[in-house]
């Protein structure tokens, strides 16, 4: 059994900020944990945006506080976020996502799990990490 503590994680290397202050995200399970995916708490900043394009991974979203947008660059379609709503990029959807009046929490799931010290590169995406890479401790 995995017994894990938010609080423990803040502050931590498993606690990954944006570059440019927009989310931290908080990787409470990775890839080592065996479990099939990863899982992380991750607050976006109010009046925020950032360019999201997971070309390596698929990941669902469930909002449990806060509130802000989710824009499909595909289609321009845009979605509003608060307390309730899931989103998938079922189809590794490039978009931007964008904080509201007030920090959005957001609870995530990835597959392929993460390894805990993946960030953005310049298009959004997270890099695939290898397994050798995989097994450095974060």
């Amino acid at each position: 059994m995995i017994v894990r503590d938010i609080r423990e994680i803040i502050g931590s290397a498993q606690e990954v900020h944006a570059e440019e202050g927009q989310w931290s995200s908080r990787r409470m399970l990775l890839r080592r944990d065996g479990m099939g995916f990863s899982f992380h708490e991750t607050i976006i900043r109010a009046g925020t945006k950032t360019h999201i394009h997971y070309q390596n991974h698929l990941e669902a979203v469930y909002c449990v506080a806060g509130n802000g947008k989710i824009e499909e660059l595909a289609t321009g379609r845009v979605h509003e976020i608060h307390d309730g709503i899931m989103y998938a990029l079922d189809q590794h959807d490039d978009h931007n996502l964008y904080g509201g009046s007030e920090d959005m929490r957001l609870i995530c799931v990835f597959n392929p799990p993460i390894v805990g010290t993946e960030n953005h590169d310049a298009d959004g995406v997270y890099p695939l990490v290898e397994e050798e890479e995989a097994n450095t401790p974060i």
